[in-house]
């Protein structure tokens, strides 16, 4: 664990001593003991394009208030506070209309008082508290919640702890107001601030609702969860009504199951993951109405949304798919589970039938709902199959526009197919969309569709044509593009942004060459050849690709140092250092991706082997 910027904080004791010659030796060096701080990390040798994509949107004054916080979160993941503070800074003399950016600004500078001088350290932190508490002042939602999380940090000496909880507890009162949830970052910050009030039993409660069993570990704000056994839920339990007679179970698994309930039967879209977890939304169901399953819809084929149908299905049950389901259902029996952290260790079932297969939209009449099953290309699977209810104002999108445009483990997605899907949605109109898991819900609304759409064609149109000449993939990326048209579309911000590298890498597979004009692709080498290239660079000594590793990481290149001790692993297996700058440059990524990139949370936190329980004590049940 990093250790938090106030441990670096000492209070000196001020007295008056008589100094002789060699008293006054030690005062000179005690004076420049105090003036020292942590150096400022050097720059940062790779790219981060979170920060800057974040950082750039976040500068716009009609930003939606999550960019700015999560362009810090970046800022914070990469061990570049002062920079974060000096940015946020920047935007806060230039928008003083935008208090969130105040907010920032004090967050960051506190963060940062480490870097400063120990005799300003104090009256920095100070600063910082005042532009925290004007932040709250002026925007109580987001303000309150930022001032609670750096006074739970913060010294006994400033007093600020009860004003923490105080914060922190009328966040969660209100965290349906945020834009993301963060349960499992307050009830953190609130184990801080009791443990700094005395009250040891209090902080022990709030780090076991946090799902911590010690404050260390890498910081995960939201109510996410991963580990081997259950693998990954994007949130807790928990199910949530839509409008009248549906509902969607949420957090059972790693996609969502929506019920539509009525007295003459239920139907079921998606199946969930596993049986078990199936099982476990069926369970709430029941609390809700015991009338049998008539039908279950599937969205698509994939594992999280068929996996859990044995669960779901009852005798009678009639299953609707796309025609051409079993088709690309055969394409996941023949992939092969890499990362068991996204489903966890128990089986996915795939021995699915459907009864009945959707070829052209059609209708579907059930008791008081009436469906329209509307078949789309998507932009991940060719089965896509929509579900819109008219007179609910619902539409049921399963995972046709998923950020990561197909598995990136499979071939498959597209992107024009991924446009095209949202020209559909916007010609359908409805109310709310309903997609298979939750994050996608709450930010790819129908107020992100049109924005998100027309920035999409134009980072089609602008890269097709560098592509078909071989431009390289890393060049391509490291544009950070950010299409013009999202300055009058800031709901789309989020999906482009989570969106945009996927987009690019699904379209660059399909329309580039396999030698780039860099010549990249010409000459392929595994990883242990590159492995021993390194280490003739650094002498043949493990002491080499430490020193780098342990560099890039007080730099915030994580993904080089993770690549440097993955290399380092290769030609010295049994290093323990390199095995532990393995994992911290793990934590950092696992920090950078957890609010904008769950598959790679996912994967980085498979690879350190640090699971995360999910949060304690905050089900709901229907909502």
């Amino acid at each position: 664990m990093r250790h938090p910027w106030w441990w670096l904080y000492i209070q000196p004791r001020l007295r008056r001593p008589v100094m002789d010659s060699s008293t006054a030796l030690v005062a000179i060096a005690l004076i420049g003991a105090a003036c020292s701080s942590i150096p400022r990390p050097a720059p940062q040798l790779a790219q981060n394009r979170e920060v800057e994509g974040f950082a750039a949107a976040a500068a716009w004054p009609n930003a939606e208030v999550a960019v700015p916080i999560i362009a810090a979160q970046e800022f914070m993941a990469a061990r570049h506070d002062r920079d974060g503070y000096e940015y946020f800074q920047r935007l806060a003399r230039e928008q003083p209309d935008r208090p969130v950016l105040t907010s920032l600004e004090g967050l960051l500078q506190a963060r940062s008082a480490g870097e400063i001088p120990l005799l300003r350290r104090v009256s920095w932190v100070e600063e910082a508290i005042r532009k925290l508490d004007r932040g709250a002042e002026a925007e109580p939602v987001a303000g309150q919640l930022l001032r609670g999380l750096v006074f739970a940090d913060l010294p006994e000496r400033f007093g600020k702890a009860r004003q923490a909880v105080a914060d922190l507890e009328a966040s969660l009162a209100r965290r349906d107001d945020f834009p993301i949830e963060i349960d499992r970052g307050v009830f953190r910050a609130l184990a801080n601030a009791w443990r700094t009030l005395g009250d040891e039993r209090r902080s022990r409660e709030m780090l076991r609702r946090a799902g911590y069993d010690s404050p260390d570990g890498p910081a995960v704000p939201g109510n996410i969860s991963v580990g081997p056994d259950a693998g990954f839920r994007f949130t807790n339990p928990k199910l949530v009504r839509e409008a009248d007679g549906v509902y969607v179970a949420e957090g059972f698994d790693f996609a969502n199951i929506s019920f539509l309930v009525d007295p003459a039967g239920v139907i079921a879209i998606d199946a969930g993951t596993t049986e078990d977890s199936a099982r476990t939304a069926m369970k709430a169901l029941r609390q809700i109405t015991n009338a049998p399953v008539r039908y279950v819809i599937l969205t698509h084929s994939h594992w999280d949304h068929v996996g859990g149908l044995s669960a779901v299905r009852e005798p009678g049950t009639v299953v609707i798919a796309r025609a051409n389901f079993a088709q690309e259902l055969s394409r996941m029996r023949s992939s092969q589970r890499t990362f068991n952290w996204f489903f966890g260790n128990r089986p996915v079932g795939l021995d699915v039938r459907a009864d009945r297969l959707v070829t052209a939209e059609e209708s579907l009449r059930f008791g008081t709902f009436d469906l329209r099953l509307i078949p789309v290309r998507g932009g991940e699977t060719e089965d896509a199959l929509f579900i819109h209810l008219p007179r609910q104002g619902l539409l049921f999108v399963g995972d046709a526009f998923m950020p990561y445009v197909g598995p990136p483990f499979l071939s498959e997605g597209s992107p024009a197919g991924y446009i095209e899907t949202l020209a559909t949605v916007r010609s359908i109109a409805p109310r709310r969309l309903i997609h298979g898991h939750p994050p996608l819900t709450r930010f790819f609304n129908m107020q992100a569709i049109a924005g998100l759409e027309a920035a999409l064609r134009d980072l089609y149109e602008h890269y097709l044509p560098e592509m078909q000449r071989d431009r390289p993939l890393a060049e391509i990326l490291h544009d950070n593009y950010l299409s013009p048209t999202l300055r009058e579309s800031p709901k789309a911000v989020i999906p482009y942004l989570v969106t945009r590298d996927h987009f690019l890498q699904r379209l660059h597979r399909a329309e580039a060459g396999y030698w780039q004009a860099d010549g990249e692709g010409m000459d392929v080498m595994t990883r242990g050849e590159r492995a021993a290239l390194l280490d003739q660079f650094g002498g043949g000594t493990e002491a080499a690709f430490t020193r780098v590793a342990e560099d890039l990481i007080a730099r915030g290149d994580a993904p080089l140092a993770l690549s440097v001790t993955d290399m380092g692993l290769l030609r010295y297996p049994s290093s323990e250092r390199l095995r532990k700058d393995r994992t911290q440059a793990l934590s950092m990524l696992i920090e950078r991706y957890n609010p904008v990139n769950p598959f790679r949370f996912i994967i980085y936190s498979q690879w350190a082997g640090i699971p995360l329980r999910p949060i304690g004590d905050i089900e709901r049940g229907a909502q």
